[in-house]
């Protein structure tokens, strides 16, 4: 049975009767999961394997955004805390110390998905901070300067990729300079591709040949004036698959993101022709998804290769003390404070 180019949400805890039928007729190639959909390991567990069970697909992936600091599904009780992007560095007091430590606790996230079934994890984010970033990014980017935000998001896809999980990096060309939130409006970025190419890029292009990318829903006017890079053919081809020289899967941000304008199917149908390989529609209404995978093509091409691909890069995962590594986390964490 052909495979959609769709991840998808789903609305609670368990899945609905129809969820289940929806899941197994229209065979999205992915499940996202959010607060909404956590309550604890062994119904996250059961809910991972409902999905893959509906699909018939034990390689399905399952995303989620385990970031740490602000943007972190999976917390307490029965998960813990962990650090923002922003706090590796003032910890650390190097890049090198917070390399190490980005890494650490990457393993230690992956550990966590892995025993509930989730394989995706989004993260690393590679968008630079800036004095005027609006909140929306803020303390989730790991800096300001793109060397080092270059070795900590290879730190964190090498410690997720070593535990068995995919990294997404985001937003792809670069969502730091944003002064407003995508997921409200329409954020404008109007700064020369010189120095786009000198600094927002370069994360980008030091990661490039990681297996996953996320879109941003923003407009560069110097790129293209009139659309969002996740529906322009011109930033995906051009500076995205071009200057960039990401050739992984690349996965849209959230299509009912306010950002985007049109129907949802509009908004697929956009996507996927500007260059998307998968759209991601995240807030698990049916009716929405209904409309999304009626438009949405089966994976395909080049884009059904780079699913393939990324799916390849998992592995099992590496021998882990995840009680002395945890140990050493909290050790660090602790003499910074």
């Amino acid at each position: 049975m052909p495979v959609l180019a769709f991840v998808c949400g789903c609305a609670g805890l368990s899945l609905t009767a129809w969820e289940k039928s929806f899941f197994r007729e229209a065979q999205p190639w992915g499940l996202i999961l959010f607060k909404r959909n956590v309550d604890n390991p062994a119904q996250l567990s059961e809910l991972t394997a409902s999905f893959r069970n509906a699909v018939g697909r034990d390689n399905a992936p399952v995303f989620i955004d385990q970031e740490g600091g602000r943007v972190q599904r999976l917390g307490p009780p029965h998960w813990p805390l962990y650090p923002s992007g922003a706090s590796y560095l003032a910890t650390a007091g190097d890049v090198e110390g917070a390399e190490k430590l980005v890494r650490l606790t990457a393993q230690l996230i992956a550990s966590d998905l892995l025993a509930v079934g989730i394989t995706v994890d989004c993260l690393p984010v590679l968008d630079l901070t800036y004095p005027e970033s609006h909140k929306v990014i803020g303390d989730r980017s790991y800096g300001r300067d793109p060397a080092a935000v270059a070795r900590l998001g290879r730190a964190a896809a090498d410690g997720l990729l070593a535990a068995g999980v995919l990294p997404v990096m985001k937003h792809l060309p670069g969502h730091g300079r944003a002064q407003s939130d995508s997921h409200l409006e329409l954020p404008v970025v109007d700064v020369p591709v010189g120095e786009l190419e000198s600094s927002d890029f370069a994360p980008f292009i030091v990661n490039a040949d990681l297996p996953i990318g996320m879109s941003a829903h923003v407009v560069y006017p110097a790129l293209d004036p009139e659309r969002p890079a996740t529906i322009s053919p011109k930033i995906i081809g051009e500076i995205i698959r071009g200057k960039i020289g990401f050739d992984g899967l690349l996965l849209s941000d959230d299509l009912s993101m306010q950002a985007l304008s049109g129907t949802l199917p509009e908004r697929a149908t956009a996507a996927l022709r500007a260059g998307i390989d998968v759209v991601l529609h995240c807030n698990g209404n049916p009716d929405e998804m209904e409309t999304v995978a009626k438009v949405t093509p089966p994976l395909a091409g080049r884009a059904l290769e780079r699913a393939e691909a990324a799916l390849g890069r998992l592995q099992p995962p590496a021998n882990f003390d995840s009680v002395d590594a945890r140990a050493r986390l909290n050790r660090a964490l602790a003499m910074a404070g």
